[in-house]
């Protein structure tokens, strides 16, 4: 039972393996990913007490692990709703694309309860090479050949990172004699302030905040969404992040409390990323390309709760991310929906969507408040938890730099809304909706008011999961 989601996927992976043997199982293909998804959610629920510990301490089943998976269940579901009949990818390869972004999920449901450094990094690896198959599926066009030369950049970037994280490890293994992680973090804080260890260090941290895409580790991110097609762009702009910021939760848990140098680091990073992505932001005019630097800029703000080194700081953090993924799920469907034939989407292209399609004009506006930290929104709430945690930690100067931030990413939501609902757009067509989109839409709503307007539970539950990680606890506690 503990293992149970995980073998469903597994099962599941090896299931449409089989569709991908023969031609024309596209419609059949997905309907087995979303059987699988439906199932995946099945299991997370009938395991969410499971606490064990397997495969030689590598490996821990526990409510940390176990409420994450369940939303990496969900959020598959999501993306396969979203993903429609894949309008941009090739026909012959769609089957294919259903086996990669299950396999992907697997990864990341591996990932979240690795406890060693081998397990970790064949858990990163599995939930990151499938996406670099995804990005190039994408069909070509006359002329267009930018999903290409986005594949190359991402397996170069990937590679380049893993290879980076690799290297770090090596040093911390050989200043430690092992790969747990428990037991290096323990064994190294003697030594954790020598040239080697700290070398090690930076180069691990430096592959995780590749995977989270913060800066200066973000060269990747506003090319690949720009050059993959709008359903994978979803994909890697929503559960990896979820996956990078539970594997920095994990391994903060393990570092020194209080520890100055650690602090000032996040503080940097966090403020160069959300800067950065807001600023760049501002000049966008293709939609993806503008989430894409957004997706910086959030991270950035993911970072700002672990500056605390704290059970507030992480819980904010995770908060934050779980409704990042919701809100922008949201944008990405009106994207997908948008699109004519599977392209890219210009803001103009939004002219006149309040008449258009008003369920769609509806997300869009919840999606975009949302990201925009407007009250009522999951958003909101997310902020407010990230700035009460760093500035219980005494962290002022970051927080008024989030602030600042803030009003500066209202500017270009607002941008959106105004393209929306103000400009008329008389010459584009009315948008149908199918049955599945109405219900995306409608659960994406729900879910981002419901973290907005009732985020105790959420947070009580992330808290109450991160006490056996090892974090300090505040004074006083976190409370709404």
């Amino acid at each position: 039972m503990a293992f149970l989601p995980e073998l469903i996927l597994l099962g599941g992976a090896l299931a449409l393996f089989l569709f991908c043997l023969g031609d024309g199982g596209a419609r059949k293909a997905r309907q087995a990913a979303i059987a699988v998804a439906v199932a995946f959610i099945a299991s997370c629920l009938a395991s969410l007490g499971q606490d064990a510990v397997l495969f030689y301490d590598a490996y821990r089943v526990d409510a940390f692990s176990q409420w994450l998976k369940l939303l990496f269940a969900v959020g598959d579901l999501l993306i396969l709703l979203l993903s429609g009949d894949l309008p941009d990818v090739r026909d012959d390869v769609k089957p294919e694309y259903y086996l990669l972004l299950t396999l992907s999920v697997t990864g990341l449901t591996l990932l979240v309860s690795c406890l060693d450094l081998v397990t970790l990094v064949i858990a990163f690896e599995l939930s990151s090479f499938p996406l670099y198959f995804l990005v190039p599926m994408r069909r070509e066009r006359p002329g267009q050949r930018v999903q290409m030369e986005s594949a190359i950049k991402y397996v170069m970037f990937g590679i380049l990172s893993t290879g980076v994280m690799l290297f770090g490890m090596s040093y911390l293994f050989g200043l430690t004699g092992t790969t747990s992680l428990p037991l290096l973090m323990a064994k190294l804080e003697p030594v954790s302030r020598t040239p080697v260890a700290l070398a090690g260090l930076g180069m691990v941290f430096a592959g995780f905040f590749y995977k989270l895409a913060v800066f200066p580790f973000h060269f990747w991110t506003p090319d690949v969404y720009q050059g993959a097609s709008n359903e994978t762009a979803g994909l890697i702009a929503s559960l990896p992040k979820v996956g990078a910021v539970a594997v920095l939760a994990r391994l903060i848990s393990l570092a020194t409390p209080g520890s100055q140098t650690l602090a000032v680091l996040l503080t940097c990073l966090a403020a160069a990323s959300m800067f950065y992505g807001n600023l760049v932001a501002l000049l966008q005019k293709d939609l993806k390309r503008l989430l894409g630097f957004s997706s910086i800029a959030h991270a950035g703000y993911a970072l700002v709760g672990f500056v605390a080194l704290d059970t507030a700081g992480a819980t904010a953090a995770l908060y934050y991310i779980v409704s990042y993924v919701f809100m922008v799920l949201a944008c990405f469907v009106v994207v997908c929906r948008v699109s004519r034939d599977g392209t890219n989407v210009a803001l103009a292209e939004l002219a006149g969507l309040h008449r258009r399609s008003p369920l769609l004009a509806v997300t869009l506006l919840v999606g975009v408040f949302g990201l925009a930290g407007l009250p009522p929104f999951a958003g909101f709430m997310g902020k407010l938890a990230l700035l009460k945690a760093a500035l219980a930690k005494g962290h002022l100067a970051l927080v008024v730099i989030a602030v600042i931030n803030t009003a500066i990413a209202i500017y270009y939501y607002l941008a959106l809304v105004r393209e929306a609902c103000f400009r008329e757009g008389d010459d584009r067509p009315t948008l149908v909706l199918d049955g599945p989109t109405k219900v995306l839409c409608v659960l994406l709503i729900v879910g981002v008011l419901a973290l907005g307007l009732a985020p105790n539970p959420v947070l009580n539950a992330i808290s109450a999961s991160l006490a056996n990680l090892g974090l300090p606890v505040p004074a006083p506690a976190l409370v709404w």
